[in-house]
């Protein structure tokens, strides 16, 4: 048989191929004459085969036939056959099938073997597919490796111990040892994978970490002798020395110093030596310096130092690598809870970036945007936010609608602020706005007497018909130059007509034209508005009696929410909402409120409900879904709430959360160093609860929830419900989406209002709904980790 063409040949041979049908009819020659030579047994050009064999696997092609002659070469007495078989073997076997087990004891005998480069192949191939069967039976080998003298097979011993932990974690202990010894080794290389390992051991025991804790001295002095060092040619990159060691040691900083005191006061310095001493001209120096920004917001860092990284990230937006002003908006994204002042400096920055054309930078910047904004900068950032909206493509606007709402609605300086901002979002982001936008500003309209006139010269053509200020006849002008427009659509001709229909117990002198406009169109041959305007013309002729109470003025408009009373229109400073009317008892029985059921859910016989609900039209079972938050609660046939006494009085407080404040800035404006706590993890849905405490009113305590999603999918009608003891009061505003996006990309923001007045423990029980990969997901969690200064 002639001897099999060179593997460099077979690769020009490829090369020539003009269409994917050439080179696949090449492949295939190849193929069969390589199957041939393996039938044979030939050894002799045996690793020549599965060279070729293997090149054409990373091109895409089958070579499975191939896996047993990787074992032959594995078996061999030749260092080049050995180095193909090895390397056979990490491509084409892994633990799924039972043939890598027959390797073990090659494997075995190879890492007691006296070359050095021989031990170097069995330990890189047992570190790259070894099953946990194999590791159990080689990890003792391994670890007699790391004890070693030999440098070479130090650092591949300590790789390959990295991967035995995670198929075998309760083998651990066994490398601990000779761990510890690693760091003492001159090596870099040594030192690279020894750090490494350390990493993945705390990162898999909480024991391993309190252990390891008192390495950080150690680790400390390392970095220190890394960046003081001189030029060394070995190890420089760009002028900065081992960049690579420098990032790997402050990322096993950043997991040893977190939520410990006494190793963060000692990385302290180091870590302000590093941030200081770096060449940022270089992308080397970038990596090490945004590793070191993580690491100071990670620890228990001093604040002057985390000012100090802010400033970094501060720097890195001012970058022209788009990658890293993405990172530093994504860092200050992360940071900005916990320091909102020294985030706040970057403000004009981190609005530049709304302008990038980079749509990953765009949407950071955009969240980050509405994270910064606080009482004292609402009116220029939503100024920038409403330019950006503007301006933004359709992707952006969904998101940049619903923010606005939420920032608008918590810091409004004004209500005539408030509205003009509402309106001016209608009219740019039209179809893309929230659906329940235009009955939210309905609803603040009509608790805004005093704004009645201004709104109407603003929205005539949406609610002339209620609250008209303007002349009669411009009125009806208006309105039927809506009714004859040809840009009118059906519905908006029906609207106008009712609209023009009411108005004729208002006006006194224009009744006549009023009757002759809805006459006319008694006979549309648009159906609807013709049976609207034969109604009409009933009123008019037969029931003219009843035409004034038909058509009253609408009652203002209440705002339910899901738990807690009607909500109250917040505003900030300028105006003073209106008392919310208390009613007396009801003499009768009553319905179980839905909110009261709520407050009922963490229990107690000294719990009594503080607040009346708003009433609503379902019987006591309609708090069904809530009410199994405890799941021991009979939902059938719960018994009414017995009536209350009369001769009981009314807890005298204030109605609700937000009367009785000044006309002070309603929340504070700058963080009040509540740190935030992340409230649930758990499958890919993260809960994270940011504070806020009431400058005027120290018993209210606003509570933003923040979820997001790490899972590959979205998480769609998502529902987080909440109740508290009854000793608390607790309002939830309306989520800013029912989507939260996967990958991180985006988060549900929603506010939750809670009144303590004694001071008491914050406790609460939260419920969460949504749908996932085709399934209904629900679960429950309490959340007893409130820090004290939310509460106290």
């Amino acid at each position: 048989m002639p001897a099999p063409i060179r593997l460099r040949e077979l690769i020009r041979t490829i090369r020539t191929a003009r269409t994917q049908a050439e080179e696949r009819e090449m492949i295939q020659k190849e193929c069969a004459a390589i199957r041939s030579s393996f039938r044979e047994e030939d050894n002799t050009y045996r690793c020549r085969n599965v060279a070729k064999l293997l090149y054409m696997h990373m091109l895409g092609y089958p070579a499975h036939f191939g896996q047993l002659e990787c074992l032959k070469l594995i078996a061999s007495q030749k260092f080049t056959d050995k180095r193909i078989g090895y390397l056979g073997a990490m491509l084409l076997l892994d633990e799924r099938q039972d043939v890598h087990l027959l390797m073990t004891n090659c494997i075995k005998n190879d890492l007691n073997h006296s070359t050095q480069y021989v031990q170097g192949l069995a330990l890189c191939t047992l570190g790259c597919m070894g099953s946990s069967e194999m590791c159990r039976d080689l990890a003792g080998e391994v670890e007699k490796l790391l004890k070693t003298s030999n440098s070479y097979l130090r650092k591949k011993a300590a790789l390959c111990a990295v991967h035995v932990i995670r198929k075998v974690p309760e083998l651990m202990e066994m490398f601990l040892p000779a761990t510890k010894n690693l760091l003492n080794e001159k090596n870099h290389g040594v030192l690279h994978t020894s750090v490494v390992l350390l990493t993945e051991m705390c990162e898999r025991s909480p024991d391993m970490l309190a252990h390891f804790r008192k390495l950080v001295p150690q680790l400390v002095r390392i970095l220190k002798n890394l960046i003081m060092s001189g030029y060394s040619p070995e190890h420089d990159v760009s002028g900065i020395s081992d960049p690579f060691l420098q990032v790997r040691i402050l990322r096993l900083l950043r997991i040893l110093g977190r939520n410990d005191d006494d190793s963060s006061e000692a990385m302290n310095d180091i870590l302000a030596q590093v941030a200081t001493n770096t060449e940022t001209s270089k992308n080397v120096g970038n990596a090490i310096l945004y590793e070191t920004v993580l690491t100071i917001m990670d620890i228990k860092s001093e604040s002057g130092l985390r000012v100090l990284a802010i400033n970094i990230l501060g720097r890195f937006l001012l970058n022209n690598d788009k990658n890293i002003r993405y990172v530093a908006l994504t860092s200050l994204l992360k940071t900005v809870q916990t320091d909102h002042n020294a985030v706040q400096r970057h403000r004009s920055t981190i609005v530049d970036c709304l302008k990038d054309l980079d749509v990953s930078i765009k949407r950071r910047a955009m969240e980050l945007s509405f994270a910064l904004v606080n009482g004292n900068n609402i009116r220029g950032m939503m100024k920038e936010l409403l330019y950006f909206l503007d301006s933004c493509e359709p992707e952006f606007k969904a998101d940049c609608a619903s923010g606005i709402f939420l920032a608008a609605e918590k810091y409004a300086p004004s209500k005539r602020w408030h509205i003009d901002t509402i309106m001016r979002v209608l009219t740019t982001a039209g179809s893309y706005v929230r659906d329940d936008a235009v009955p939210n500003l309905i609803q603040l309209i009509t608790n805004s007497v005093e704004m009645h006139a201004y709104t109407v010269q603003r929205l005539y053509k949406a609610i002339l018909g209620d609250y008209s200020q303007v002349t009669e006849d411009e009125v009806l002008d208006i309105l039927e130059s809506v009714l004859i427009s040809n840009m009118s659509t059906s519905v908006t001709r029906g609207y106008a007509l009712t609209a023009i229909m009411k108005l004729s117990t208002r006006f006194t002198c224009t009744v006549n034209r009023i009757k002759k406009v809805v006459s006319i169109y008694g006979s549309s041959i648009d159906v609807e508005l013709q049976q609207r305007a034969v109604e009409y013309n009933a009123l008019f002729k037969k029931y003219d009696h009843m035409r004034s109470a038909l058509l009253e003025r609408m009652p203002v408009m209440e705002k339910v929410t899901t738990n807690g009373p009607t909500e109250i229109v917040q505003t900030n400073g300028e105006t003073e909402p209106a008392p919310l009317e208390t009613k007396p008892p009801p003499s009768g029985p009553q319905p179980t409120s839905q909110a009261n059921d709520l407050l009922d859910l963490l229990g107690g016989n000294d719990i009594t409900p503080v607040i009346p609900t708003a009433p609503t039209s379902k019987p006591a079972s309609a708090g069904g879904e809530l009410l199994d938050l405890l799941g021991d609660i009979n939902l059938t046939g719960a018994p009414a709430a017995a009536p209350a006494p009369a001769s009981v009085p009314q807890i005298s407080q204030p109605p609700f959360l937000l009367d009785g404040l000044s006309s002070q800035p309603l929340f504070n404006d700058i963080a009040t160093g509540i740190p935030s706590i992340t409230a649930y993890s758990k499958n890919g849905l993260k809960i994270e609860f940011t504070f806020e405490r009431s400058n005027t009113n120290p018993s209210v305590t606003v509570i933003t929830i923040q979820a997001s999603n790490s899972t590959e999918l979205d998480m769609t009608d998502f529902v987080f419900q909440a109740a508290v003891p009854k000793t608390f009061q607790l309002q939830l505003l309306s989520p800013s989406s029912s989507i939260v996006p996967a990958f991180n990309t985006g988060t549900i923001t929603q506010v939750i209002k809670v009144l303590n007045p004694q001071k008491q423990q914050l406790r609460m029980r939260i419920k969460l709904t949504y749908n996932h990969k085709g399934s209904a997901m629900q679960d429950l969690a309490e959340v007893n980790n409130f820090p004290p200064q939310s509460w106290q």
